[in-house]
């Protein structure tokens, strides 16, 4: 029987500079979809796997992730005596136990495996997930929660997978699969950023991973990889042999919030896919292009 997953890590340290100006004075993982920010995606996906410890890696300039899950006590209160229970409802998805998230400085931007490797003290000797809040993923099921029932069947560690145009694949850490199950496949490889023309497949590695202690270990070395940066990809690769990786392809729609037009993108699924602003929404797009197509 596999040990349970209880701890994620967060890497939110990046300055957001796609994002530039809007980034200059709020952190990207703040920006939101609708009315709920990246990182709010993130979480709830965590709680719905069974996360019970979060894990924030941050930097300078990131003080507002910590105070958006935290009280607020004026606001709160302001709510409750003009009985505006419907938005005070809506703050409850922002309520953390105390001690539940836990916050560490990457002082220097080493890479993303490096990010890691800085919670490996709160992390300790036990399985642990990695969410990005960039990749945004809706479905029915949460991405983390198949992973983790997946995990329950293999054990070792395991990489949410997609497949992407092959000219994409210089983009993505690339499986290089050995026995492909399905929506499980088993890898023998993983290379980060290959040119499009040597990549081993095309089923490139999204931002969700469940990791063994091990790869910490691995990633202890400092070993650089592509663009010079310490690669969780090499340091998760290392395990093909050892206590195994496996890609899981997820059931659900990814967005790349990372990018303009994924965020964009993904505000306008998720403007739509809102009881309450779908009809409006879907009009206005509908009359928007409309007169775009007339002008034409």
């Amino acid at each position: 029987m596999v040990q349970s997953v209880r701890k994620a890590v967060f890497p939110v340290a990046g300055l957001g500079t796609r994002f530039l100006p809007a980034t200059k004075s709020i952190p990207k993982e703040i920006m939101s979809l609708v009315d709920r920010p990246l990182i709010q995606y993130a979480i709830d996906e965590a709680r719905e796997a069974g996360i019970t410890e979060f894990i924030f890696v941050t930097s300078r300039g990131k003080s507002a992730l910590e105070d958006y899950f935290d009280d607020a006590p004026v606001l709160e209160r302001k709510l409750r005596d003009d009985n505006k229970t419907d938005l005070l409802n809506a703050l409850s998805c922002t309520e953390m136990d105390s001690g539940a998230i836990a916050y560490v400085r990457q002082k220097e931007a080493l890479g993303l495996g490096h990010a890691v490797w800085c919670a490996r003290r709160l992390i300790g000797d036990e399985p642990f997930a990695v969410l990005l809040p960039d990749d945004v993923i809706s479905g029915e099921k949460s991405c983390l929660k198949q992973m983790v029932e997946a995990y329950e069947s293999t054990g070792g560690n395991m990489v949410a997978a997609m497949e992407v145009p092959q000219e994409q694949t210089s983009s993505y850490g690339v499986l290089d699969v050995q026995d492909d199950m399905g929506s499980i496949v088993s890898v023998k490889n993983m290379v980060e950023k290959p040119d499009a023309a040597s990549a081993p497949s095309n089923l490139a590695v999204i931002g969700r991973y469940i990791l063994t202690p091990k790869v910490l270990q691995n990633l202890s070395s400092f070993e650089r990889g592509a663009g010079g940066e310490i690669q969780l990809t090499d340091a998760i690769a290392k395990e093909a042999n050892g206590e195994g990786v496996y890609g899981f392809r997820f059931r659900g729609e990814r967005y790349d919030c990372g990018s303009k037009i994924g965020f964009l993108k993904a505000t306008v699924a998720f403007g739509l896919s809102r009881p309450d602003l779908q009809d409006e929404f879907s009009t206005f797009l509908y009359d928007l292009m409309a007169t775009s197509k007339a002008a034409e």
